[in-house]
């Protein structure tokens, strides 16, 4: 069973899905060469997980920084079930949240560790960032007594079809827990996304409501907008 497998070493890992669970900013896509290249050499995750965290992490390099970080704020700031806040998920807006809070800061203070300035304690990348100080059993165990709310996630960002179903996927499995397989979708190929329809054959049917219907189109020139030798200066 998976819950009985044995605890690995994996704290560099840890710090990795901690890091890729941050805001994809311009810092976070500098480094994620290096974070595969941390993953890939610690093996702390199967072989079809670390697949997937590999294809997450092509897919945040491919794509432009404004659209990744639209994506991430449109998913974990805007949507309680996918909330990286793992007390929004037990204890809701109930008064039970703010001691929850204070003991979870206390046990990071008595491992030495302290939070930034505006971070919450039960703030996932925070969470992991912790276990990653501990020995394998005890990182296990303190994954394992999150599970519940790891695959709440889970499920929710599998709902959503978001990529970033992998890292939750990934820490269910260093918990010891079964988690279902994460499909990365991928993007058209560069050279069809950027094909133009065939000269006086129709515009392109992709995106139209009917496509093989007549579609109607409107030329506006823009404002102070003229023209020279039939092109818009």
């Amino acid at each position: 069973m998976f819950g009985s497998t044995k605890p690995v070493a994996a704290a560099r890992t840890l710090r990795t899905l901690a890091v890729l669970l941050g805001y994809p900013d311009s810092e976070l896509r500098r480094a994620l060469p290096q974070m595969r290249e941390v993953l890939h050499a610690e093996q702390a995750l199967s072989a079809p997980r670390q697949a997937e965290i590999e294809a997450l992490l092509a897919l945040l390099a491919r794509r432009e920084t404004l659209d990744n970080e639209a994506e991430y704020v449109a998913l974990f700031d805007r949507g309680r079930a996918t909330s990286l806040h793992l007390f929004e998920h037990v204890h809701g807006d109930s008064r039970d949240r703010g001691p929850a809070m204070i003991d979870l800061a206390q046990t990071y203070e008595k491992a030495g560790l302290y939070l930034a300035e505006g971070e919450l304690p039960d703030y996932l990348p925070a969470v992991l960032e912790f276990v990653s100080t501990q020995p394998p059993k005890e990182a296990q165990a303190f994954l394992a007594e999150m599970a519940h709310i790891f695959n709440a996630i889970f499920a929710a960002l599998r709902k959503h079809q978001s990529p970033y179903a992998s890292v939750l996927g990934a820490l269910l499995e260093l918990a010891g827990e079964k988690a279902q397989p994460v499909t990365v979708p991928k993007e058209d190929d560069l050279d069809e996304s950027w094909a133009e329809p065939p000269v006086f054959d129709g515009c392109s049917t992709k995106g139209q409501a009917r496509p093989g219907d007549e579609q109607t189109i409107q030329i506006v020139r823009r404002k102070g907008a003229t023209m020279h030798e039939g092109v818009p200066s």
